[in-house]
């Protein structure tokens, strides 16, 4: 879609965003506030014990930042009144029913207001806890399936994955659907139910054990190794993510469903300014290290290609060598236009 039908087709919609202290969710929050001014209603999930602190966590982790600079800039005072009129923060919880919204009345507001779900929530960590990460990344996303079905006026649920759900193969990859069971080794028995049930016992020997807490946080983080690796996906974060999706494509019956599978996102690209990241992710340690002298030297072949996103007008999909991309944020470190 061209941007221009994008925008137009945002205007008067209620959102719902999941994860919304995320970084990619604080983009898109911002991105809409000030292309799309005519939004009806952002609904903003964030894990908090009630309304007050769910309001304290969207001012403190998402509209102070510096990313909100330019919004700021144009609206002045102006801005607060946008987000009071536009913003809802939401104490809840994508791993409980309703999205853990305590609220009856709200929760009967969202699926009656509620046009486009967009499910940003997901626990990134390559080595996180099975049990962790297979309740917020795969019955997480099953759940916020199960809300966006009681939205009457829904339009979309997007749903956000990540593209190394294809796991460590060689040459042109497809980007089909996965079906409940699939395996990227072949392997047979993936059953999610009984991924779930493999935990539950885990967990329960372990109890019965009486192992400490740091006992069962490292006997949860080999056991998600161990199952994905043996369906053939490299690590836990990527093995759940393709089991969520297994689980919106068996569930979704009508539900109008967009999965978006992005690679490595760095940093914005241009808007609202170039180089503004949140933290060190992904590739950002090695060029944080490069960019203040502290690595002098990376061993990688010159014609390698590094797949990465940069946050813009769109995304931006950027096919560069290692070199390339060194250059890249050497040049944004000389012209002061990186954040870190």
């Amino acid at each position: 879609m061209e941007l221009g039908s994008v925008v137009h087709f945002l205007e008067n919609r209620t959102i719902l965003v999941t994860g919304a202290t995320g970084f990619l969710a604080k983009i898109f929050v911002e991105k809409i506030l000030r292309v799309q001014p005519n939004v009806k209603k952002l609904y903003l999930l964030l894990r908090a014990s009630d309304a007050h602190s769910a309001s304290q966590r969207l001012h403190n982790e998402v509209i102070s930042k510096d990313l909100f600079r330019v919004l700021r800039e144009k609206l002045g005072a102006n801005l607060n009144s946008l987000i009071s009129e536009k913003v809802t923060p939401v104490a809840g919880d994508i791993t409980c029913e309703n999205l853990g919204v305590k609220d009856s009345n709200l929760v009967e507001e969202m699926w009656k207001e509620v046009d486009i779900v967009v499910n940003l929530a997901a626990t990134t960590n390559f080595e996180e806890r099975y049990d962790v990460a297979l309740l917020l990344n795969t019955l997480g996303a099953k759940l916020v399936l199960d809300f966006a079905k009681k939205c009457t006026n829904i339009k979309m649920l997007l749903h956000i994955s990540t593209a190394y759900v294809s796991g460590e193969r060689e040459g042109l990859i497809v980007e089909n659907s996965y079906y409940m069971g699939e395996t990227l080794n072949g392997a047979h028995g993936l059953d999610i139910e009984m991924e779930i049930k493999v935990v539950g016992e885990r967990l329960r020997e372990l109890r019965e054990e009486e192992a400490t807490d740091g006992e069962i946080k490292m006997a949860m983080k080999k056991l998600g190794i161990q199952r994905a690796r043996k369906f053939g996906w490299p690590n836990t974060y990527v093995f759940t993510k393709a089991m969520g999706e297994m689980l919106l494509g068996h569930l979704k019956e009508n539900m109008p469903l967009v999965i978006i599978r992005p690679t490595i996102i760095t940093s914005t690209f241009k808007e609202p300014f170039p180089g503004w990241v949140e933290g060190v992710r992904t590739i950002d340690s090695m060029i944080v290290g490069y960019g203040k002298g502290n690595m002098t030297c990376f061993l990688a072949d010159p014609n390698s290609i590094i797949d990465v996103i940069y946050m813009g007008d769109e995304f931006i999909r950027r096919h560069l060598s290692f070199i390339h991309i060194l250059i890249i944020f050497r040049r944004f470190r000389r012209s002061q236009e990186i954040w870190w």
